[in-house]
């Protein structure tokens, strides 16, 4: 089993990072594979709504979206941290969450979602709900914890401070683990729930 784990961050060793590490030393003891990719520091544009995806099976910018759609349809879990900004994720990864979600078209169904928010004070709840909403439009489950997934901590370094935050990161990936493991049971023994056709209604005749 494998989890893609997604910094938004532009710092590399921040307190983003710091949440998502713990979450992978939970994971290497629950013998599942993970790899990060770190996207907050990359120069990525936001969708043009073009639709060359829909004929060419991935984005027209050839860039780190199009590398991670095959280790997105590879992977049996995703987790997508960020640090707040005015109380929402960063741009660059909303503009490559956008792009990754809406150009690959893997089956997302039952591959499992979480989010995580880092900030120095307010506005993690905001974010995660945010970012939460490209996994239930996907038929991904979302994993949950024992508390809203949030870090809390402003300078590098300081996310260690908040052990609650920490726990809360061990909790989750705890929690995903079994999810994803019983999720791949599950399959084994009754498979994917029928897909209907989608039905696309606008509301301007």
């Amino acid at each position: 089993m494998k989890v893609l784990l997604i910094n938004g961050s532009p710092k590399a060793n921040g307190n983003t990072a710091r949440a998502l590490e713990e979450m992978v030393t939970v994971f290497a003891k629950e013998g599942i594979e993970t790899e990060v990719v770190h996207v907050g520091n990359k120069d990525i544009r936001g969708c043009v709504a073009c639709t060359a995806c829909y004929k060419d099976g991935k984005c027209v910018v050839d860039d780190i979206v199009n590398e991670c759609a095959e280790k997105f349809a590879e992977c049996d879990g995703m987790v997508v941290a960020s640090p707040v900004y005015y109380a929402s994720a960063n741009g660059t990864l909303i503009s490559f969450l956008d792009r990754l979600f809406y150009s690959s078209h893997c089956d997302k169904r039952m591959k499992v979602g979480a989010s995580v928010a880092v900030a120095r004070r307010g506005g993690c709840s905001a974010t995660f709900d945010q970012l939460n909403k490209y996994f239930t439009i996907s038929g991904m489950p979302v994993a949950s914890s024992q508390y809203w997934n949030s870090v809390h901590g402003a300078a590098p370094g300081q996310a260690e401070e908040d052990t609650e935050g920490l726990q809360t990161m061990r909790t989750l990936a705890k929690n995903m683990a079994f999810l994803m493991k019983s999720i791949a049971l599950g399959k084994e023994q009754f498979g994917l729930p029928e897909k209907e056709a989608p039905q696309r209604t606008n509301f301007i005749r």
